[in-house]
């Protein structure tokens, strides 16, 4: 019943070829891989950390993650709260700790226990320091609803924690 008329399949094969053309775009591969890479400066003044100095493809040869959970896992509960929490902790810490901090923050997760670890400058005394450790821990297990503790290291300036200038 509904067969096209001859005359009209030409221009109908017409038509499609147009639009094939017209639809499908081709562009030049691009390889570069740029993210979680620093740029050389021309003065090569830039410090870096170990951390910063290993590009993303060495993650899990040459350093380790900076979040350590089993939320990700498939079928696991809680994968973007996870998420959402470490970036609080982060910013809570480095707000906490202003100017202190000298390296990523390592969150990791084990069981019901959050443990936070970091490379803190010795620029307070030991008192501001064990009470700042006392409000981070105390307000963090308060908001977290878990037990938190803080695995700090001390160093004597941020130069010391410098891996390499680019």
């Amino acid at each position: 019943h509904n067969a096209l008329p001859p005359q009209l399949v030409p221009q109908m094969a017409e038509e499609v070829q147009q639009l094939s053309r017209s639809s499908i775009h081709t562009s030049a591969v691009c390889c570069r891989v740029q993210s979680g890479r620093y740029r050389i400066t021309t003065k090569r003044d830039r410090p870096l950390t170990y951390e910063m100095a290993n590009p993303p493809h060495f993650i899990g040869h040459r350093k380790s993650w900076n979040s350590l959970n089993t939320s990700t896992i498939k079928d696991a509960l809680r994968p973007s709260q996870t998420a959402i929490e470490d970036v609080f902790i982060r910013k809570f810490v480095t707000g906490t700790w202003h100017a202190l901090v000298c390296s990523e923050i390592i969150i990791k997760r084990q069981q019901n226990t959050i443990r936070i670890a970091a490379l803190i400058r010795q620029a307070i005394s030991p008192r501001k320091m064990y009470f700042l450790i006392g409000y981070t821990e105390e307000l963090l297990s308060y908001w977290m609803q878990c037990p938190v503790t803080l695995e700090l290291q001390t160093v004597g300036d941020k130069k010391d924690v410098v891996f390499k200038y680019i």
